[in-house]
């Protein structure tokens, strides 16, 4: 078979596992940060979790030998990281955007700091599964293999929809994020309500750091984030909350994302800049179509300061 044909035929292959490699992050992040503006809090320090939270995976997957473990490392250091920030933003007066930043550049500072040791070593990646082992074509083999923590944020959307919209629990927490008032005059715990959900959404953010470092692109680097944890932040206001609109809006963002390293491969070198400049210039465009659309907001929670 003729090469450039092969290359054209696994091209749309090739920008779906790209989109489906890129999104990964997008997803755990983007449903943590539903799961907190849920309460009614906006966490913009999810940047932090995400990069402290991929040093930390890896620093763990070295020296012990099991990505595994490096997972759950990056979750307690994200989940420390999200309770710091509910517990910072109960102080009255004390603006949640503000703390957020702050707590972005303590952890990406922290991850630079911690993590020059970690830089040249290779740690344990975590294992794929070979959806390709029906084709000997290695092109279309190499796309075809898919992390498992992908499936697993794929399973966490649906079990988060259901969560917010079929348990007490999910009701409880929904009527903290609309109305603080209402929530105490059902007798809800607002405070613990907020800080518990900020703990969630900052174990997500670190477990998709975690896979930034252990397998895409499966090394541990200060430049690694390139801000997804804040473009997470957009991507689920334009998800209007749902954790499932999230899961494809994350794809969407990963399918931007891979067009350019598609390209590249099939030795379109031309304009590459400018097509790995395609997410953020996607989470530009929804930004100002969700700000300058009022409806957008009547999804919001209520108590969200962006609502007020």
């Amino acid at each position: 078979m003729d090469t450039t044909l092969l290359s054209w035929t696994v091209l749309p292959l090739a920008i779906l596992a790209g989109a489906i490699r890129v999104s990964t992050p997008f997803i755990f992040v983007s449903l943590g940060e539903s799961i907190t503006e849920k309460s009614g809090r906006i966490n913009l320090g999810l940047e932090g979790n995400l990069v402290l939270g991929a040093m930390s995976a890896y620093a763990v997957s070295f020296l012990t030998g099991s990505p595994w473990a490096g997972v759950l490392a990056a979750g307690a250091v994200g989940m420390l990281f999200g309770t710091l920030h509910g517990l910072l933003c109960s102080v009255r007066r004390v603006n949640d955007t503000a703390i957020g930043i702050s707590l972005m550049v303590l952890g990406t500072g922290l991850a630079f700091f911690w993590g020059k040791p970690f830089i040249e070593p290779k740690a344990p990646s975590l294992p794929t599964i070979p959806l390709g082992f029906w084709t000997d074509v290695p092109q279309i083999q190499s796309a075809l293999d898919v992390n498992v923590l992908f499936f697993v944020g794929v399973v966490l959307a649906f079990v988060l929809r259901l969560f917010f919209n079929r348990t007490g629990w999910g009701l409880m927490l929904r009527t903290v994020g609309d109305s603080e008032d209402a929530a105490r005059a059902l007798g809800f715990p607002v405070l613990k309500v907020r800080i518990l959900a900020t703990s969630a959404g900052g174990f997500l953010a670190g477990v998709g750091g975690s896979f930034l470092s252990l397998s895409y692109p499966g090394s541990w680097s200060e430049g690694l984030s390139s801000g997804q944890g804040i473009m997470a932040v957009a991507l689920v206001i334009f998800a209007r909350w749902d954790p499932v609109r999230a899961l494809w809006a994350s794809l969407l963002f990963g399918g931007a994302g891979a067009i350019g390293p598609a390209l590249q491969g099939m030795g379109i070198t031309g304009f590459y800049y400018l097509f790995n400049a395609a997410p953020y210039v996607l989470t530009l465009a929804i930004m100002i179509v969700s700000t300058s659309r009022a409806q957008t907001f009547t999804d919001a929670p209520g108590e969200l300061s962006l609502h007020r």
